[in-house]
């Protein structure tokens, strides 16, 4: 078995399979090189794929009729992308893109409906994949709504800390990749903004800043400032 074939039996979607039927899948997978800043695909692209992120992150962005643009997830190893055109085929309704070096792997939408009807058990890992997408989606648009910047961006933190972040002596180190205006695109504020609130954070002693990272010195302050 490859290390991609490995890295495909621990994805969540594909958990039921039985041998035969994960050999012919992991059969008609292709892999992905993305370097940080190249684009997967755009808005308005057909969409005809999905991706499973194997290695790195990918943001998937929108950008609005008068040019300004939104961030609304970033992806990590396990992860998919381009499953609702699996279900409502048409064009791509975000732009995905590297924040880091990345690497993916992806599958005709054929050959997966084809693993769908077949087995139940991977259709609801799909539609729990979309469930969680949704639940995210709708917390984000009710932070924007119910909450101020700081508690966004405590919130945002916490959110990259439980995805990617590691336990170290001092704290969760988090190597998010983003920089300060993609972190404000995230949390739907002005660079300005974030960055005040970050600093805020600094000088309290919460956090500490190193580069496109952040290690979380205080959670349990972040978690109350989040709510």
């Amino acid at each position: 078995m490859s290390v991609d074939d490995q890295f495909i039996s621990r994805v969540p979607l594909f958990a039921g399979l039985n041998e035969q039927q994960f050999a012919a899948l992991a059969a008609r997978t292709s892999h992905t090189s993305l370097r940080r800043g190249e684009v997967l695909f755009e808005e308005g692209d057909p969409g005809d794929r999905l991706y499973i992120v194997t290695e790195g992150k990918i943001k998937l962005g929108h950008t609005s009729s008068d040019g300004r643009e939104s961030l609304l997830a970033i992806l990590g190893p396990g992860e998919i992308i381009g499953e609702l055109t699996l279900f409502d085929p048409g064009a791509r309704s975000t732009t995905a893109t590297a924040v880091s070096s990345a690497t993916l792997l992806s599958l005709n939408h054929s050959d997966l409906s084809t693993m769908l009807d077949t087995n139940p058990e991977a259709a609801k890992h799909m539609l729990r994949a979309l469930a969680q997408r949704l639940r995210r989606t709708n917390e984000s648009l009710s932070d924007l709504v119910f909450s101020d910047v700081p508690g966004r961006v405590a919130k945002s933190l916490l959110d990259l800390a439980r995805r990617f972040g590691t336990q170290t002596d001092s704290g969760i180190h988090v190597p998010h990749d983003l920089t300060q205006e993609e972190l404000a695109q995230l949390v739907g504020a002005s660079r300005e903004t974030v960055n005040k609130s970050l600093a805020d954070f600094v000088s309290r002693g919460w956090i500490r800043l190193e580069g496109r990272a952040v290690t979380l010195l205080d959670v349990e302050r972040l978690q109350r400032r989040a709510h």
